[in-house]
């Protein structure tokens, strides 16, 4: 397994594809069936484009997975107070996403993946945190097995409705 970042457009087209298969797994019985629908598993050339102009910036750090020569997840990490939620404090960073194709759950790649986002944050960042949807249970035992605690609740909005979310925290 390579960790490393997205170089290519088709790193990009795999990393929307590991996003929208991992989706679609977590949030089955989570979200109604058209908002698991609505995620891409298809890109087009357009959503490539979107996706690099929203992973390229400042104050973050976003990493693919390529196993047997293929982009199989990805990690985004931000940091500074313009590029994380609300919820990220001063000296802390934002998990913005992790994701992982289902057929590569439990093999270490999530993991990989996390531990590489959380060596490129700053020596400033003393703490990391992320939001995830309450009832999902994969995410909940993945952050929990890898040190995050549940610190405080929040909410979401998908597709119109509004979800309840667990923010996790843990010390870098």
């Amino acid at each position: 397994m390579e960790i490393r970042p997205p170089e290519t457009d088709e790193d990009l087209r795999e990393l929307i594809r590991a996003h929208g298969r991992s989706w679609r797994a977590a949030y089955d019985g989570i979200l109604p069936d058209p908002a698991l629908d609505e995620m891409t598993v298809e890109p087009a050339s357009e959503d490539v484009e979107e996706w690099a102009d929203r992973l390229d910036g400042d104050d973050s750090a976003v990493f693919v997975a390529v196993v047997d020569g293929a982009v199989r997840g990805f990690a985004d990490v931000r940091w500074g107070a313009d590029n994380t939620k609300s919820f990220v404090g001063e000296g802390e960073a934002g998990v913005k996403a992790i994701y992982v194709h289902p057929d590569r759950w439990g093999e270490g790649v999530g993991s990989a993946l996390l531990d590489r986002g959380l060596d490129a944050l700053p020596d400033r960042v003393e703490r990391v945190r992320l939001e995830a949807l309450a009832d999902n249970d994969v995410g909940a035992r993945f952050y929990e097995a890898r040190g995050f605690e549940r610190a405080e609740a929040g909410e979401t909005e998908v597709a119109g409705e509004t979800y309840p979310t667990a923010i996790y925290a843990r010390d870098c």
